[in-house]
Parts: structure tokens; C-alpha cells; sequence
């Protein structure tokens, strides 16, 4: 089992580095296909994530529980060769609505982290359920590294580049899949297909009955909102900020994602070692709360790029919650629960680019009364507080 392992690390890799491979280059892009002003690229920014999220937030229960149904083997590779697929269009796309069906597709495609997390949830203990957890954020952290450095480096050769990168990635990813990926679905743990159960809303329900799920989920779900504002502003915003160029930013990102790397791949396992899940989620999101605050009013492009490997240690927060979820979860449903945490992820990517994107458009226009790029910094502070205390009164889960 050792090889599916690390291939199911490689394929959150991939997912990672897809994602972050075109980052540097989307403000470009979008200036370049649609013209008009870096605001305007930010809100039609917003608007690509949000399609792209929203596709997460319906396929993400419905993989999940394909998977549970018909295996985690098939569901990952259909996907992956989509993948393949979906950048090649996006790489030869000449309108904003062209990109659009891309990142609808590329949503669909990319909501099989449900499935990866529900294959590693199948072969791990419940003792290593938060520490295999957090090496799949880890891989997700490793291509973040490599994405955005890449992509950055990348767009020497023209905006398109990345796409054609990214497909041969999820090209390569899915031929070696092929052989690699075994089953580990099996009658024992297979539920039946149920199309109504798969929807966001019906699959919602049947996780948040189970006991003391329900107040874990809504902590996930403002967690996400709120740490989405990097992935949502930060071109932009080091852009209009710092004057950062696309290999800066992706020298940024990438700096992020080592930082994630290490926390989530090993910092987890001591940390929770130590404090034990519920004082390690405490903690990161204390890290997280003081991180926003910092970045509102930060002026330095220096002092911020020394600052993201701290801001980091708030990675410490997702596998440990998985983990508390997971151990409350039947076998049975381990795919459900992923997909509706896949779900609520995706659903705060239909949130948090719309809103943090039209709030940084607001605070940076001519006209405005306050100039403040990092205002939607600030947002995301108070959805991280709100969570915290919401953890803070809840009950521990047990199994």
C-alpha cells in the first residue's frame, strides 16, 4: 500500500500545483482577454473562483459519495484525465467566457479531494488519522511551492504557458495512476449510490446528525471562508500594495507553501502530541487571528514576505479537525463526510473571492474615502474570531 500512498499525496500535489501555476498570471490574463484596470481584472477574478468553487460545492458530496458507491480508484481517474482535458481549452481560450467554461469544468474536476481524503481515511488507524491528514495538506503545501514558482518562471514564455504545464502534470498524474491506484473500496465498507442523498444539502444533513459533528462543521466552514483571502486577494493585493511582479508573487506563494509543507507534514504530529487536537486548533487560530491583523496595515513588501512562513502555522487547524470529524464518521461514510467537507470548502470559495475581491476593489478605487488595500484582511479577522469562540464553546467529538 505503500505506493498508492505516496500516489495519493502526488495527486494533491498536482491538484496544488494546477491551482498555483496559474495564479501569477491571472491578473495578467484577465487584463489581457477582457482589457480594463487591475480593479475590474480583481472583481472578474473573483467571479472565475467563484464558478470555479461552486462546481466544488455540488460535485464535491456527489464524488464523494460515487466513491463510496463505485470506488475511489475510478472516481480519481475519470477526474484526472477531465483535468488534462479542461487546461488544454483554458490554454488556448481568447475570451473571459471561455475561461469561464474552463474554470466550471476545472471545478468538477478538482472536487476529488473528497475522494483523496475518504482513501486516505480507508487505510489509515484512527491514532494517524491527523497526522495522514496532514500530509496530504503537506503534498498540497509542496505544490504550492512548486506551482506558483513555476508558473511565475513560466510566464517569461506568455500567460498560456501554465496551462500547458498544468495539463501535462494531470496527464502524467493520471497514466501513473493507472497503474499504481488500487481499490480499496469493498463490500465491507460500500454504500449504495443514492442520487438524492448526494446532493450538498441532503449530504449536509446526514453528517451534521451524527453527534457533535454539526458545531465542528460550521467551525470548518468560517475557518475556510476567512483563509481563503490569500488565495482570493493576494495577487492583487501585493500587486497594488507592494508592486510586486508575477515571479514575486510567485516567489510569495510559493515561500507559503513550504511553510505549509512543514507544519502540516511535521509539526502536526508533535503539536498534536503535545496539546492534543482541540489546543492545537485553539492555538492556530489564535497564529491566524494576529496574521490578519498584522497584514492590514502592513506596508512592507519585505517584512510581509518574512512573515508569511509565520502566518503558516495556522495550517495546523484543517487536518486536525478532519481528524476529530473522521473518528466520529462510519466507515461507511467516510467518502460523505469528505464531500461535505470538500463542500463547505467549495462553498467558501463562492463566498470569500466575491466578497474579498469587492471588498479590495472598494478600498482601492480613485474615489475612495479610505485607501486600504488590506481591508478584506481585516473581514477575514472577524470570521476567524467568530469561529474560535464557536470552537470554544463546543463540546469535544468523540468517537
Amino acid at each position: 500500500m505503500r505506493l498508492p500512498f505516496f500516489f495519493i499525496l502526488g495527486i494533491v500535489m498536482i491538484d496544488a500545483m494546477g491551482i498555483g501555476l496559474v495564479m501569477p498570471i491571472m491578473p495578467q490574463l484577465i487584463v489581457e482577454v477582457q482589457g480594463g484596470t487591475l480593479a475590474n481584472a480583481a472583481i472578474w477574478g473573483g467571479v472565475l473562483s467563484t464558478a470555479f468553487a461552486a462546481m466544488q460545492f455540488i460535485f464535491g458530496p456527489i464524488l464523494g459519495n460515487l466513491s463510496d458507491a463505485y470506488g475511489r480508484r475510478t472516481v480519481l481517474l475519470v477526474s484526472l484525465f477531465v483535468m488534462a482535458l479542461d487546461y488544454v481549452v483554458m490554454a488556448m481560450a481568447g475570451s473571459i467566457w471561455l475561461l469561464l467554461v474552463g474554470r466550471i469544468i476545472g471545478g468538477i474536476t478538482a472536487a476529488t479531494h473528497s475522494t483523496a481524503a475518504a482513501f486516505m481515511a480507508d487505510v489509515s488507524d484512527p491514532k494517524d488519522k491527523a497526522a495522514n491528514f496532514g500530509l496530504l495538506g503537506a503534498a498540497f503545501g509542496v505544490g504550492f511551492v512548486l506551482g506558483p514558482v513555476i508558473g511565475g518562471l513560466l510566464s517569461e514564455f506568455g500567460t498560456r504557458a501554465p496551462f500547458w504545464a498544468a495539463a501535462g502534470l494531470a496527464a502524467l498524474t493520471f497514466c501513473i495512476g493507472y497503474f499504481v491506484m488500487p481499490e480499496t473500496v469493498t463490500d465491507e465498507n460500500r454504500r449504495a449510490f443514492n442520487l438524492r442523498r448526494a446532493n450538498p444539502v441532503n449530504s449536509l444533513r446526514a453528517i451534521a446528525s451524527l453527534p457533535g459533528i454539526q458545531p465542528m462543521l460550521w467551525v470548518y466552514f468560517l475557518y475556510s471562508v476567512s483563509i481563503y483571502v490569500y488565495p482570493a486577494i493576494w495577487s492583487y493585493f501585493t500587486t497594488e500594495r507592494f508592486g510586486w511582479s508575477a515571479q514575486m508573487i510567485g516567489l510569495s506563494l510559493g515561500v507559503y507553501g513550504i511553510g505549509m509543507a512543514v507544519v502540516q507534514g511535521g509539526l502536526i504530529r508533535p503539536a498534536i502530541r503535545l496539546l492534543g487536537e482541540r489546543a492545537t486548533i485553539i492555538y492556530g487560530m489564535i497564529f491566524e487571528i494576529m496574521s490578519f491583523a498584522i497584514l492590514a496595515f502592513l506596508t512592507n513588501g519585505l517584512i510581509a514576505l518574512l512573515l508569511i512562513p509565520i502566518t503558516a502555522i495556522g495550517a495546523v487547524i484543517t487536518p486536525a479537525l478532519q481528524a476529530m470529524m473522521s473518528r466520529a464518521t462510519p466507515d461507511s461514510q467516510q467518502g460523505e463526510l469528505q464531500g461535505v467537507l470538500t463542500a463547505l470548502h467549495a462553498l467558501s470559495m463562492v463566498i470569500s473571492p466575491l466578497v474579498m475581491t469587492s471588498v479590495f476593489a472598494q478600498f482601492i478605487r480613485p474615489d475612495t474615502p479610505l485607501y486600504l488595500p488590506g481591508a478584506p484582511f481585516l473581514l477575514a479577522l472577524m470570521l476567524m474570531l467568530a469561529g474560535f469562540l464557536l470552537f470554544r464553546r463546543s463540546r469535544p467529538v468523540v468517537a
